[in-house]
């Protein structure tokens, strides 16, 4: 480890980026500056100073010895600093290689006058004396060669990111760095996921007690499930369990324009990774590089699949590892390639699915830790008004919550807040600047209405909690509707009654104003895909009967190929056909309650307008004051059935 830590120090976890074309001219020309400047630093404070002492001859100065002018005298080398009595101060020299006294005895000065003055020698050391021999030459030649050391720095540097091209950009996370350390205390959930996930930590503990019974554990694992559910979350609480060094790395960040570069990436990367067994190697959204091959997209030599080839090798080829295990996320398994979810490589999937109430529950907890959170907070409530939400969706309104708060200087989150972030998490801001005028704003009104009136009437539509004709997002208005559980499946009578709920609006605008607008156009467009997946995916339609004509998902591009219909021309117009009874069917029903109930419609528009926002409570009242009873959670009684073999 202590090696591999170095190795990581030299190499570091980041690939520099190439520098630009134009990068070395900019680096010469700032060198030519620094030169000049150093050059013209070094003449100014080399120059001879115009306040200089003046230079006299030696005959002068035994002439003022001899006249008693002189006080002090300084021997530096062969330069003499005098000083008269006057305190002026002048410089000369003496002879080479003679004593000062000899010199001046020589011009015909008495001892008796030498006697009278201080004579001070200064011996310098021999560093002092070379190098102040020595500095006008060597000052250039230094320049020069920093010059030349920094241009060719930056080349050097320019050359080596070419080696190091197939590189692995993989991040580490070190077992020991507490600040990025998770485990599965900071992930809340996906309980059946962590129990599978829980052997791979066993078996990174204690790994001889699994291969002395003969048992291999899995060398992958593939996590599948909706974005923001927490795939990467808990690959790294796996890493934080075990205390093993966790490298990840995205699909496409192999994937690069020239071949071989992905594959070499590949290689370095279970290098890095052996080197510091055991450990764990994450690749996020592998099916940017796991997708099928032999599509014939990009010939022999695409780089995708040189890509994948060699994950599939290191996985499960001629070198067989037994400390490395490999996980990978994706929201898409089904277009990977069967080779890479076989046994043997990826053969445990762990599914995560979409928290329920009490998961979100946990979640919320979680991400309010370190928020300040009002007296009101109940984030029950909040979980409870969340269906459908991913763990990232919650991190998101926990934040938005803040966000909330911060932005009308308060010091704590209230429960407001947290119910107005929901909101725009699920349809974005409120869009103050969008002012409707009058007749737009009863047009609104009666369309949310009319949803929220049939959705009320209907038996097996869910409950309504809030109407609002506040502009949100591209919403002009927006009603919500909340089950009373969590629900995995639906009947199709609720299909049935969600078509009529989404055609309540359009036929509240057609009734009331004998008229239509663009608004109803995505309720339109919702419920009229909403029959038809009735028909071609769930077997719901008695003429077409229990076949699937469709996929649950869109196929992929250059992934299992692309074709077109596989029914015939009869059986598209039977489809047709079908769709178009089951929205004329819910059109009826829809129009018969509000027909029946136009008082109610009046009057829950006519509210609207006042206050332009109902809750629940407000609502309902409404609903009571009209005779119309308000639905209740039903008990869901299951008889014991008897198969007959």
């Amino acid at each position: 480890m202590p090696e591999q830590k170095n190795k990581n120090k030299k190499r570091g976890l980041k690939v520099p980026k190439m520098p630009r074309s134009d990068s070395f001219w900019v680096n010469a020309a700032t060198s030519l500056l620094l030169l000049f400047l150093l050059a013209s630093a070094y003449t100014y404070f080399a120059a001879d100073k115009t306040t200089a002492p003046v230079d006299i001859a030696i005959s002068e100065l035994a002439s003022d010895v001899q006249g008693g002018r002189v006080s002090a005298i300084t021997v530096d080398g062969d330069d003499l600093q005098i000083t008269y009595a006057d305190k002026t101060e002048k410089i000369s020299k003496k002879e080479t290689g003679t004593a000062l006294s000899q010199t001046l005895f020589n011009y015909g000065v008495p001892a008796a006058s030498l006697d009278k003055i201080s004579i001070n020698i200064k011996r310098e050391s021999g560093w002092s004396f070379w190098l102040t021999t020595l500095a006008p030459f060597l000052a250039p030649l230094l320049l020069i060669a920093f010059f030349v050391w920094y241009l060719s720095r930056q080349v050097k540097g320019a050359g080596m990111q070419a080696f190091s091209f197939g590189q692995s950009k993989h991040r580490v996370i070190d077992p020991n760095d507490k600040s990025q350390k998770v485990t599965f205390k900071d992930v809340a959930g996906a309980k059946e996921a962590k129990i599978e996930l829980l052997e791979i930590v066993d078996f990174l503990k204690n790994p001889k007690k699994f291969l002395d019974i003969g048992a291999r554990i899995p060398k992958g694992i593939l996590l599948m499930g909706s974005a923001g559910t927490g795939k990467t979350l808990l690959a790294r609480a796996v890493a934080g369990e075990a205390g093993v060094p966790f490298y990840s790395i995205s699909g496409s960040e192999f994937v690069e324009m020239f071949v071989g570069v992905g594959a070499s990436r590949v290689r370095d990367l279970f290098h890095m990774a052996k080197h510091s067994a055991p450990s764990i190697i994450f690749v996020d959204e592998i099916d940017a590089v796991g997708r099928v091959r032999g599509t014939g997209v990009g010939g022999g030599n695409d780089e995708r699949e040189q890509t994948l080839n060699q994950i599939l090798v290191e996985m499960d080829g001629f070198e067989p590892n037994e400390k490395v295990i490999v996980m990978a996320a994706t929201n898409r398994p089904d277009v990977l390639d069967p080779a890479l979810v076989r046994p043997g490589r990826f053969d445990r999937r762990v599914v995560i699915e979409l928290p329920d109430r009490q998961d979100r529950n946990e979640i919320l907890h979680i991400h309010a830790r370190k928020k300040p959170l009002a007296e009101d907070v109940n984030l029950s409530v909040i979980a409870e008004r969340t269906p459908g939400f991913s763990g990232a969706d919650l991190a998101n309104l926990m934040n938005e919550g803040a966000i909330l708060a911060a932005r009308e200087a308060r010091k704590t989150v209230a429960q407001f807040d947290l119910i107005r972030s929901i909101e725009k998490v699920m349809l974005g801001p409120e869009r103050k600047s969008h002012v409707m005028n009058a007749k737009e704003k009863e047009i609104t009104a009666y369309h949310e209405a009319g949803h929220a009136l049939v959705a009320s009437l209907l038996p097996h539509a869910d409950p309504v909690h809030k109407i609002s004709i506040i502009s949100r997002g591209r919403a002009a208005g927006y009603t919500l509707k909340l089950p009373f559980e969590d629900k995995r499946m639906q009947s199709k009578k609720e299909f049935l009654d969600d078509i009529a709920m989404s055609l309540g609006g359009y036929i509240a605008e057609k009734e009331v104003f004998s008229d239509v607008t663009t608004g109803p156009s995505n309720d339109l467009q919702v419920s009229s895909a909403l029959a038809r997946d009735m028909v071609t995916k769930f077997g719901m339609s008695e003429k077409i009967g229990t076949v699937a004509l469709e996929g649950s998902d869109g196929r992929a591009l250059f992934g299992s190929g692309v074709s077109g219909k596989e029914y015939s021309e009869k059986v598209s117009g039977d489809i047709d056909s079908e769709v178009k009874r089951i929205m004329d069917e819910a059109y009826a029903k829809a129009l018969n309650i509000i027909t029946e109930h136009r008082k109610v419609l009046n009057a829950i528009a006519g509210r609207l307008v006042e206050v332009e926002t109902l809750e629940r409570e407000e609502f309902e009242g409404i609903l009571v004051a009209h005779g119309i009873p308000l639905k209740k959670k039903q008990e869901i009684t299951t008889e014991p059935v008897t198969v007959n073999f």
